[in-house]
């Protein structure tokens, strides 16, 4: 008995299947527009081990009292936290198959960010063509918005990746 292929997967042998990450060229449209999911709380736990990895010693990222004096309720996430988390929502559905990331412009954080915020991410497709110098590949370039739980748009950026021409050949060659 043969299953359907369920959408999002492809097969890999009977009856067996395969989650797709990234995409290849051809399946990058512009103008499209990608709304990632899940969206991510932010933890106590990423917070803080975003201050003990970095060793930021900023005092707006974990004195609360400092915090308070300058008028805010509570430290801030770490700016590169917030691109860190932002950006890694998107990978699955645009970049999972890259082999590079080629340039990360007009970062723009807009909104502070805190522990117990939800954060979602959405890609606009602004560009995608074929490398001039690696043919195999391709190059897409999008404009990424992370959001709260609010709606209010707390970070934003365009980002240049590298993606294989041919989806299935990069998929099959790596086991994807």
């Amino acid at each position: 008995m043969c299953s359907a292929v369920p959408q999002g997967y492809r097969s890999v042998g009977e009856n067996r299947f395969r989650e797709v990450v990234g995409r290849g060229l051809d399946e990058f449209v512009v103008g499209q527009v990608i709304e990632h999911r899940p969206a991510r709380t932010v933890s106590d736990t990423d917070h803080a081990l975003s201050l003990a990895l970095t060793g930021n010693p900023a005092p707006v990222h974990s004195d609360i009292q400092f915090c308070q004096r300058m008028g805010r309720d509570r430290p801030l996430l770490c700016g590169i936290v917030t691109l860190g988390l932002v950006m890694g929502a998107t990978v699955r559905s645009t970049s999972g198959l890259t082999s590079a990331n080629l340039a990360l412009d007009g970062v723009r954080f807009e909104h502070p960010v805190h522990v117990g915020d939800t954060l979602r991410a959405e890609t606009e497709i602004l560009k995608a063509r074929p490398s001039k110098s690696r043919p195999e590949y391709g190059v897409v370039t999008c404009r990424t918005a992370g959001y709260n739980q609010h709606g209010q748009r707390v970070l934003s950026y365009t980002r240049t990746f590298l993606v294989p021409a041919d989806a299935d050949a990069a998929r099959d060659a790596t086991d994807y």
